[in-house]
């Protein structure tokens, strides 16, 4: 496709050589390209022209892929995995590419589109006083605010009442009364406060008893996140020289998981932002878990993990397709037509499953099931997955 708009003079005979010019690879004067490293046969000097043409051949070879796969994929499906596999593949994009740049182009567009950055204004640290160690309590600024919050003070004092009320008629194994389960919580509160008192009257001391203990990554990370707070320490060798800290791994995880949790506060827009960004990278670990479901669903079948692979990658580039679409839709009209894409792509991967699987109605619905519920099991678990360890990582 575009032969018409290539200058020919460059691979006239009267420029071919017998030898390639890259690799000296014995060539054919009839030989265009390199048989062996792909170089054109031409000992004619570049010109600006020459470039111009090269490119304009190769974006004209892409652009007619894109188009074919692009109609395949939408108005055929299933038949473009079945092509593909079947050998057809330099007629289309390659699936694991394409995916990757639908992935980064909606994610783009997304987070540039997103009002998420606005959440980073609001300042949530400056309405934050710390009443203790992982101790928050939220100001109010207005008299409506301040009624509110007295009339929520009341209605939690009247439910603590009935509460302990109710106790009072509840037997519970190694309690004989209210006065003792009083007690119990008092003591367990005293126990909170020597703790708070000692961590900030002695925080070296404190620090180095967690240390010997041998304390959980929790209690390490509360150590380290009220002193980020409170103190000047800005590294972990800050955190070593003023109270003590052992490198180990335990200790560094606590900090960095502390500190990137305070950056995440004081910028939740950003964080959210940065976190999505890296969705497509994701989907790529994503997807070759989920394909082991559909491998062992369809094991009677005679295909490969490899072409089980290619048919997810197609069917997510379709999805990701739709989405765009419809998020050009939305801002060009102003309205949320999201779910109509995910209900267009529901009803082509029945029909994707039923045309490259070939097997009957019942037995598609049964498997079509079977692999949503997985897939957003999985999808669940990435996200959570995804969002725990940008805290750490952020």
């Amino acid at each position: 496709m575009g032969k018409g708009l290539i200058k020919k003079k460059r691979y006239e005979l009267q420029f071919r050589s017998t030898e390639c010019r890259n690799c000296g690879h014995i060539l054919d004067v009839n030989d265009r390209f390199c048989s062996n490293c792909g170089q054109a046969n031409s000992t004619k000097k570049l010109v600006l022209r020459d470039f111009m043409d090269e490119f304009l051949s190769n974006f004209l070879n892409y652009d007619s892929k894109l188009l074919l796969t692009l109609y395949t994929m939408l108005v055929r499906p299933g038949t473009i995995t079945r092509n593909y596999i079947n050998g057809k593949r330099v007629s289309y994009t390659n699936p694991f590419r394409f995916l990757l740049s639908l992935a980064f182009l909606y994610f783009l567009m997304v987070t540039y589109d997103s009002q998420l950055s606005d959440l980073d204004d609001l300042r949530l640290e400056d309405k934050i006083e710390r009443t203790g160690p992982l101790s928050f309590s939220f100001e109010t600024d207005t008299e409506e605010n301040d009624s509110i919050a007295r009339a929520e003070k009341i209605k939690t004092a009247k439910a603590q009442i009935d509460s302990l009320e109710n106790l009072k008629k509840i037997k519970i194994p190694g309690i004989q009364n209210i006065d003792t389960l009083q007690t119990i919580i008092q003591d367990g509160m005293d126990a909170q406060v020597r703790k708070d008192s000692f961590m900030l009257a002695n925080p070296k001391g404190f620090l180095a008893q967690l240390q010997n203990d041998g304390a959980s990554l929790g209690e390490r990370a509360e150590f380290f996140f009220t002193y980020l707070q409170k103190d000047s320490i800005k590294t972990f060798e800050d955190a070593k020289k003023k109270y003590g800290a052992i490198e180990t791994w335990r200790n560094k995880l606590a900090f960095n998981g502390s500190k990137s949790t305070l950056k995440a506060i004081a910028q939740p827009g950003t964080y959210l932002n940065n976190t999505i960004a890296k969705l497509p990278l994701v989907i790529f670990f994503f997807l070759p878990v989920f394909t082991v479901f559909i491998f062992l669903v369809y094991i009677r079948k005679s295909y490969t993990y490899t072409d089980h692979l290619i048919f997810s990658f197609h069917n997510q580039s379709l999805l990701f397709i739709l989405l765009v679409l419809s998020w050009i839709i939305d801002a060009l009209f102003k309205t949320a037509t999201a779910w109509i894409a995910f209900a267009v792509f529901s009803v082509y991967l029945f029909q994707a499953m039923r045309k490259f699987y070939g097997q009957g109605i019942f037995k598609t619905i049964i498997k079509y099931l079977f692999l949503n519920s997985v897939f957003l099991f999985l999808a669940l678990i990435c996200v959570v997955m995804l969002f725990t360890g940008s805290v750490f990582t952020y």
